[in-house]
């Protein structure tokens, strides 16, 4: 399925290169967003514009739509799956997404679910990793930051287990490490990882940093987050340390965890990366259709 994904993935490249399609012209794709986002949306947005479709929605649902009238998830999708072809959903509660899918009559596209998962996110990590270095076999993959809210370590990590030789050092401050269940996760699928306070350390082995903001919004009290905050940074004192043909990856936006000084170096790939995002979500689009 990932290869399938990925192998259409490229094809999307090369329709948006080639001015677009018209393939869809006849589809209507509805974006509803509880949840801020700038990346996601416009890129799904942008993706659905690209292969001819027309997009309906809105960008912060819990405010403009009936939620805030008291109707419930389950009644949106509902009254929603009658004016679209596709959903995609951002929502601040963990599962949400499923319970979209459980009640729609079209395909939901999960765009980020609170603190639990990113999917897509996730897949156009991966294909950022493999456009990057070639491969997805054999990789030391260092994940940073906020472990515990970042639901896109949480998504890659899953990912990642399909592969061979990978090794993912978990580096993150005390009050936000990775959660129990991932862990285990990767117990199951016998991938090995290691929590490891000292960035300096695993930059030296890595093949990809993976970034992540600490994420204010996530925290119960201020204390909490700034317990958090300003650990660890990505600077040319660790730019230093890096291999020369390693990456460096962030979900964004980013919040002063990578230096702007690092946007000049070649191995600095998160522009790249949300590049990609439109390419993996059309691919998505098309999948729903096809």
């Amino acid at each position: 399925m990932l290869d399938e994904i990925f192998e259409n993935t490229h094809r999307m490249e090369r329709v948006v290169e080639e001015g677009g399609s018209d393939c869809y012209s006849n589809k209507v794709m509805t974006t509803l967003f509880f949840e801020p986002s700038t990346r996601t949306r416009l890129s799904f947005e942008s993706a659905m514009s690209r292969l001819g479709g027309k997009v309906i929605g809105t960008e912060n649902a819990a405010q403009f739509s009936s939620t805030i009238k008291g109707e419930t998830l389950e009644d949106t999708i509902r009254v929603v799956s009658g004016y679209s072809d596709v959903i995609v959903i951002r929502h601040t509660d963990i599962g949400a997404a499923e319970r979209a899918a459980a009640v729609a009559t079209v395909p939901v596209l999960n765009a980020g679910d609170g603190a639990g998962e990113h999917p897509t996110q996730s897949l156009l990590d991966l294909y950022t990793i493999e456009k990057e270095l070639g491969r997805l076999d054999n990789l030391h993959v260092v994940m940073i930051g906020d472990l515990a809210n970042g639901r896109t370590v949480h998504s890659l990590s899953y990912l990642l287990a399909n592969y061979k030789g990978i090794h993912i050092s978990f580096t993150a401050p005390e009050n936000v490490q990775i959660p129990t269940y991932v862990k285990k996760y990767l117990d199951e699928k016998g991938i090995t990882y290691e929590e490891e306070h000292d960035l300096e350390k695993v930059a030296e082995t890595a093949d990809v940093l993976y970034q992540t903001r600490i994420q204010k919004e996530r925290f119960t009290s201020l204390d909490e987050y700034e317990k958090a905050s300003g650990k660890y940074i990505i600077d040319r004192k660790i730019l230093a340390k890096m291999k020369q043909d390693s990456i460096i990856l962030h979900p964004l936006p980013r919040a002063g965890e990578i230096a702007v000084e690092v946007d000049e170096d070649p191995r600095a790939a998160y522009f790249r990366q949300a590049q990609n995002g439109l390419f993996v979500r059309m691919a998505l689009i098309d999948k729903c259709f096809s």
